[in-house]
Formats: C-alpha cells, structure tokens, sequence
C-alpha cells in the first residue's frame, strides 16, 4: 500500500508579482535618473555646440501664419525673442550664430529682437548671408562679432513711414469723406485728404528722434570699429554691399556660414579647426500649421498691417 502523498499549499503569487513590480519601478526611476545625469554632463562629455538661429524673415510684432496652401510661417519678435532668450539657460549652449536673411521690420518688433540679442550671457555672432538691412542691421549690431558675404546687402540704415494720398482718386469718383475729430491733427496721415506742411513737420520730428536712436544703438556698439567719418555719408539709407560695409567698419570679416560658425565656437572655447569638427544645434524659427498661429493670428495680422501708420526700419 502506497504511502498517502500530501498535497503542498500552493504558493501565492501576489508575492512574486509585487516583488516584480516594486524591481520594475526601481528600474524605471534608475533610468530617469540616469537620464538626467547624462543630459547634465552632455556638455562635458561631448562639447558644448554652436545654436545657429535663422532669422530669415521680416521683423514684425505680428509674425505671419503659415500659407494655407502648406509650407510654413515666422513667429512674431515677442516669440521670436523668446526663442533666443531661452538659450541662455541651455548648458550645452557655447555661443549663438544669428543668420540674417531679413530686410528689418517694424521699429518695436526690432527693439524687442534686439535687447534679447544683446541680453545674451553667450558669445554671438552674426552672419549677413544675403540681406542684413536696416533693423537687421539694427539686430546685428548687439552681436559681439560680423561676418558678412561679400555680396550680401546690408546698411539701409534710417527709418520710414508710409502714407498714401488718395484724395484725387476720391474726388474723381465723387467719394466724399466726412471726418468728425477732437483736434485738427487727430487723422494726420489719412488717405483721404492732403497732409499739412504742419503735419509733416510734426512726423518728421517723430522719424528724426527713431533715426538718431538707431544711429547711436550702431555708434554704442560698434565704437573704434567704425570708421567715423565714413559712418557719417552712409547713414543716409543707402545699402551697401558686405565689401563696402567692411571698408566702413559695419562688419568684422568677410566670409561665409563655416567662417561664422567658426569664429562662434573658437569666441566659445570650442576647439576645431574646420565647421564640420563644430557641433551645430539648429534653432527652430519656423511655424508649422500646428504652430504657434491659427486663421485669427492671420487675420488679427493682416488687420493689424492696415490698422494704421508705424514706423519701420526699411
């Protein structure tokens, strides 16, 4: 007769899988931690690199949404300023390339790309690949260092502000315009009637005191490398090329983008003896349909383009 076998309790599995489970969370707060420990030491492990901003775009407070047709937008100077501030607390972050392609903007929107330009705790450079115009120019200024293409347009240092006089065109179309104001200059500016010798004494004062802002923002910061006198006959609006604006002292260097990413990593301490050896970290500036813009951005925009006079620097 056989020996009666006794059945063993069967083990409880809630041991094991609480056991698997508290291993797996442990796990998973090592990696995070891990992470962080790598991303911090990214620099010293790998090399600070060189953030390459485009500004290849107009300067304006209200940026321009993307077509509806595809392709993409520009963000307005706040975001756009925002972006290069953000930069100062990327630690991986060695200096800071700012590549113009822009025919300026609007006098604010430059003002506001400006003081985030030159509030920058990083080594900045600028390079002017095909336009770098007036509040371009304006922007550039702020940069510790120029590179300019030798055929790049820049100058157009000065300040405008448009008006159109329609009051011929309304007249032979019998419109007739009734304007009810609280002083006689309360529409100076609009289309429907002639300006007064008055009124454009009065807007002229206003572009005078913009002009001789923008011109000693130039003076403040490019100092002994300007060529004084020279600085004096092209303030007029011309525009100029890189070569001409190197004779006046405008630009540092005559090259192209590796000579600018170049002279930002060695400002950095970044060791390379070509581009290539330099890592690049690209700044996006564009916007998406999923971006920071919608159909009301655009048409806020575009309202706020024939809303009325601004001065710009064109």
């Amino acid at each position: 007769m056989q020996p009666e076998l006794r059945k063993r309790p069967a083990r409880s599995n809630v041991g094991l899988i609480a056991g698997t489970g508290l291993l797996l969370v442990i796990a998973f707060i090592l990696l995070i931690g891990l992470f962080f420990l790598l991303s911090a030491l990214s620099p010293s492990l790998i090399g600070k690199c060189v953030a390459v901003v485009d500004i290849s775009m107009p300067l304006s407070i209200e940026g321009s949404a993307p077509s509806v047709f595809g392709g993409y937008g520009y963000p307005g100077s706040e975001e756009l300023a925002l972006i290069i501030e953000d930069l100062d607390r990327r630690e991986d972050v060695g200096a800071v390339l700012l590549v113009f392609n822009s025919p300026g903007g609007s006098v604010v929107a430059t003002r506001e790309v400006y003081t985030a330009v030159k509030g920058l705790n990083k080594p900045t450079v600028s390079y002017f690949r095909e336009v770098a115009a007036s509040g371009a120019y304006y922007v550039a200024s702020g940069t510790d260092y120029i590179v300019s293409d030798p055929d790049a347009l820049t100058g157009s240092i000065g300040v405008i502000a448009t008006f159109t006089d329609l009051s011929g065109l309304l007249e032979k179309l019998g419109v007739n315009v009734t304007a009810i104001k609280s002083g006689p200059h309360k529409d100076i500016g609009a289309s429907y009637r002639n300006m007064t010798e008055n009124e454009t004494m009065i807007l002229q004062a206003l572009i005078n005191e913009v002009y001789e802002e923008f011109k000693s923002v130039i003076l403040q910061n490019r100092g002994d490398r300007l060529d004084h006198s020279k600085f004096a006959e092209i303030t007029d609006g011309r525009i100029m090329s890189g070569r001409q604006a190197y004779k006046v002292g405008l630009v540092d260097q005559l090259g192209n983008k590796k000579d600018a990413v170049l002279k930002a990593a060695s400002l950095a301490g970044i060791e390379a003896e070509t581009s290539d050896q330099v890592r690049i970290c690209p700044i996006p500036t564009t916007v998406s349909d999923s971006g920071l813009f919608s159909i009301e951005s655009l048409v806020s925009g575009i309202l706020a383009r024939h809303s009325g006079a601004s001065l710009d620097f064109k």
